[in-house]
């Protein structure tokens, strides 16, 4: 069994150190109490079962690739870097039996992986705000109510995040009342700012021949399409996409965080998940960026706390609540829900949609490998919940198709909170709606074939038959809930529940 350093006591000088593909950044090859020395060898392994296992979106593999190659170039000849079958092979072809160190791993299959390997010592995890004996500590003593909320108010306190002494910055935690507005009223975009978009350069060049290469000889397949990469692959490119994000976007992020509009896929998002989950942000430097930019009067605190709360809170409330609810929590399905993923979604098949909501967003997520949370939860995340569809399949897809999807983000994320698949352990309602919410907080329902207000007929709404059918499905469960009460009693209210219920089982057999 491998050596676990989980708090104290340094690894020893004349290891190597080796770098997973997601730790990128500075951060992972720091001295302190706990890191490698300065000049340490370093090992990466670029591991083809990886790309075997599971069919992954393009963008994503020519994403993690390229920063991966990009690192391996930045460290010269302090790295060796192996193209191998497995990370075993790979790590025998690099240090034979030499000693290793590694930073914790970000998901429960590598860190058994190291943890069988008698000759790495896994050091403690890095690239996030809390240790995770703290919040197990913190988790214990919540018992009965493990809430984001009261998680979010202990990290703000700990590292005196948007505080001003013991109040918090504009007098409250929580501005989510202040930016949950609609899209304004007949605009087509936000008027944002760009993003920041980095320029490929021979490396992406190389890693797209390789995925060619890998395609063509070897059988792994991808899904999605690779266009020019949009998301940055350094850390210099990182750093460019926070100095754009907070001088230039982060003002106007807050109010319509949870709108969607169709030509304008990003908004006022900051396009910084996968920087942070490559490691090459770190967490505490961003949200910092973002705090010092309201104190500077360069932002409203109602923007800087939603994008707060997304970093210090949610990202690191699911990192969490990975490693707390246990490697089983995958298997959690306490809505029986067991129906395959139909293979136009599988596919990314936007094109066989005729719901203009779905066809949109499923665009996006072939064509870039990204949408943003609204689209993520409310759209597709919602048409799985009603279709019933396997929450197990449902996070993997997620894991597989989102470039800044890991097995530690997705699972709370779609498992949790998405397909409230664990009854209530993370969150206190299953999210769906109806077509009147898409409707409400988006321009996705002008011109579309369906009516968000028809729930029977050729143009009944996919998302409004399935709202029904849903709670009637789950009409138990939801009428013990004070949170979705009323939808049972909107059920009791429908005079054509069997015309709703006929109507919804045409998306069993095609797409909406």
């Amino acid at each position: 069994m491998a050596n676990d350093l989980t708090g104290a006591g340094r690894a020893h000088d004349d290891a190597a150190h080796w770098l997973f593909g997601d730790q990128l950044g500075p951060r992972f090859l720091t001295r302190d109490e706990d890191g490698p020395a300065p000049g340490t060898p370093v090992v990466m392994i670029e591991a083809r079962s990886v790309l075997r296992r599971r069919r992954f979106h393009r963008a994503k593999a020519h994403l993690v690739l390229s920063a991966m190659r990009h690192r391996a170039a930045e460290l010269g000849d302090r790295a060796r870097y192996v193209r191998a079958e497995t990370y075993r092979e790979g790590l025998r072809e690099a240090v034979g039996g030499a000693p290793v160190t590694v930073h914790h791993p970000t998901s429960w299959a590598a860190l058994r992986l190291v943890r069988s390997l008698e000759q790495v010592r896994v050091l403690p995890a890095r690239g996030f705000l809390m240790p995770q004996d703290a919040f197990r500590a913190w988790a214990d003593g919540h018992t009965g109510r493990l809430r984001q909320e009261d998680f979010y108010h202990w990290v703000r306190r700990a590292h005196d995040l948007l505080m001003d002494g013991g109040t918090p910055a504009g007098g409250r935690f929580n501005h989510d009342h202040d930016n949950r507005e609609p899209p304004p009223k007949g605009a087509r975009t936000l008027g944002a700012p760009r993003p920041y978009r980095p320029r490929e350069d021979d490396i992406d060049g190389e890693v797209r021949a390789d995925l060619d290469r890998l395609e063509r000889d070897h059988g792994v397949r991808f899904v999605g399409r690779d266009g020019p990469r949009l998301f940055p692959a350094t850390r210099r490119e990182a750093l460019a996409a926070l100095r754009r994000f907070i001088d230039h976007r982060l003002a106007g992020f807050g109010p319509h965080e949870d709108a969607v509009l169709a030509a304008d896929p990003v908004m006022s998002h900051s396009l910084l998940s996968s920087s942070l989950n490559l490691g090459l942000l770190d967490p505490l430097e961003v949200v910092a960026a973002a705090e010092e930019a309201w104190r500077a009067g360069r932002a409203p605190v109602n923007s800087v706390a939603g994008f707060v709360r997304q970093g210090a809170g949610w990202r690191e409330y699911v990192w969490q609540l990975y490693w707390y609810f246990g490697d089983d929590y995958r298997r959690r399905n306490a809505l029986g829900h067991h129906a395959p993923l139909p293979p136009w979604f599988l596919e990314l098949d936007a094109d066989a949609v005729t719901a203009r909501c779905l066809a949109t967003v499923l665009a996006q997520v072939r064509d870039t490998g990204w949408t943003h949370h609204i689209p993520r939860l409310m759209v597709l995340g919602s048409h799985a919940l009603q279709r019933g569809w396997d929450p197990r399949a449902v996070t993997d897809w997620f894991h597989r198709c989102f470039v800044d999807g890991y097995d530690w983000v997705m699972l709370p994320n779609v498992t949790g909170m998405s397909q409230y698949a664990d009854g209530g352990l993370m969150t206190t309602k299953p999210y769906t709606s109806g077509g009147a919410y898409i409707h409400r907080m988006s321009d996705l329902c002008g011109g579309c074939a369906y009516r968000p207000g028809d729930r029977v007929g050729d143009r009944a709404c996919p998302f409004t038959t399935g709202y029904w059918a849903f709670s009637h499905r789950h009409r138990a469960l939801l009428a013990g809930n004070r949170r979705t009460s009323r939808a049972v009693q909107g059920l009791d209210r429908l005079g054509d529940l069997e015309e709703v219920l006929e109507t919804d089982r045409r998306w069993d057999e095609r797409p909406p």
